[in-house]
């Protein structure tokens, strides 16, 4: 009896000897598919982390490329600013030379109508032909029973007033005071519309309104100037003001006419001239 216990326990050890095996074979392929799945993660977890690291780098790439960019269209225009403002100097500087040139030659045309005037003239004033006013008979004419010729009278004082408030209108206008000279010229031509000097007062009244801009009021300050004075040496001054003042407002197809009527009717001016040469550049 003994010996078929021993028996049946001897067969149980070794029957039970595999399954501890198989037990034992089970939890290292367990352990070993955790390990696998842990370095799994970890590869993943390092990709993924790469993968950020890599998309915020080329962000970051970006935002620079588009920063100097930005910094690069700055500095593109703060340069042409800078040439802007060169340009914009220069033309200031012209205009005040053309401007000054022509106060000049008004003002030198003005003296030699003035001397062209005879002593005796009763105003002091040229005329406007530019003939030479009579004067008073010579003594050494007279005969000699006749009295001496008497004195010349002074000048009266509206003509002298007269000259001294053109005079300040134009020296506003050659400081730049545009609005003043605007006033000024204005009141000048209403207090004195019969003066050899209405149609200059005129034309810059025109010229100081177009300074400022008001080129509808510098048109239409020439045109009265073409209307009231059709003779004036000053209208194809006029015209050529309203043409570019037509030219400024967008009407360019006005100022063409203009400048074709300026050419036609004052052919050997010198403002058919400058008008020759802006048709030739449009």
């Amino acid at each position: 009896m003994k010996r078929i216990v021993g028996c049946v326990l001897l067969l149980a050890s070794l029957v039970a000897i595999p399954a501890r095996a198989a037990l034992f074979d089970d939890d290292e392929a367990r352990k070993r598919i955790d390990a696998t799945n842990q370095r799994l993660n970890q590869i993943q977890r390092t990709l993924e982390e790469r993968m950020t690291a890599l998309e915020n780098q080329l962000k970051s790439q970006g935002l620079v490329e588009l920063f100097n960019q930005l910094e690069q269209i700055k500095a593109d225009v703060s340069k042409l600013r800078g040439q802007i403002e060169v340009l914009t100097y220069e033309q200031e500087q012209q205009q005040k030379r053309q401007r000054d040139l022509y106060v000049d030659l008004d003002s030198r045309l003005r003296k030699i109508e003035s001397g062209a005037s005879a002593p005796g003239s009763p105003s002091g004033a040229p005329s406007p032909s530019g003939s030479l006013p009579p004067g008073p008979p010579s003594v050494a004419s007279a005969s000699p029973a006749a009295p001496a010729a008497p004195p010349v009278a002074p000048a009266p004082l509206a003509a002298t007033a007269e000259q001294r408030d053109y005079d300040a209108a134009l020296d506003q206008f050659r400081a730049g005071k545009y609005p003043a000279a605007v006033a000024s010229f204005t009141s000048f031509v209403k207090t004195y519309p019969k003066s050899p000097l209405a149609p200059s007062a005129q034309n810059w009244l025109g010229n100081a309104q177009f300074a400022q801009k008001d080129y509808r009021g510098a048109i239409n300050s020439q045109r009265q100037l073409v209307a009231a004075y059709p003779d004036s040496a000053k209208v194809p001054d006029a015209l050529l003001t309203i043409a570019s003042s037509q030219f400024e407002l967008g009407d360019s197809a006005a100022s063409r006419r203009t400048l074709e009527d300026l050419i036609k009717k004052y052919p050997q001016s010198e403002a058919a001239a400058k008008a020759r040469q802006r048709l030739a550049i449009r």
